[in-house]
């Protein structure tokens, strides 16, 4: 997993699924358990290379709690790749600019969240980056990763 920084392991290309994580998402399965669960960003990270690998696709998963370097990832992928995941976290309800960097992404897109925003605090009911994303799995838990991406490999 990379962790704010431009990862350069691999070049991006028409297989690779960039799946993108916000803020304090790398507390997961110690932050509000009752809500997210005991599953660990490692254990997300398995599961979508699992699905990846089923669908001869190439994960590439990242964590960064820094808005810009988010940003800095989307613009990373907005063209030529298979397709991008994101769970944008908090930024979801707050940022402008990342709706703006997905509203350039060229291609498949799926909206995550672990939770049902929809049923959290009112702050949380409204998401800026909706209508600037493809497909949107919300409150299925770790496993709308795999959704996402099964759903990313059907627009092959």
């Amino acid at each position: 997993m990379s962790s704010d920084a431009l990862d350069s392991s691999h070049a991006l290309d028409a297989t690779t699924v960039l799946v993108l994580n916000g803020p304090n998402l790398n507390l997961l399965g110690e932050r509000e358990p009752d809500i997210y669960g005991h599953d660990t960003l490692a254990d997300v990270e398995q599961l979508c290379k699992g699905a990846c690998d089923a669908a001869g696709l190439t994960l590439d998963f990242r964590q960064t709690n820094s808005e810009g370097t988010l940003i800095d990832w989307v613009q990373e992928g907005r063209h030529g790749i298979a397709g991008m995941v994101v769970n944008a976290a908090g930024y979801t309800h707050t940022s402008v600019a990342l709706r703006d960097a997905l509203s350039a992404v060229t291609v498949p897109k799926v909206e995550v969240h672990i939770s049902d925003i929809s049923k959290r605090e009112e702050f949380r009911h409204f998401s800026y980056l909706t209508d600037v994303t493809d497909h949107h799995v919300i409150g299925r838990g770790v496993p709308g990763y795999v959704e996402a991406i099964v759903w990313v490999a059907a627009r092959r």
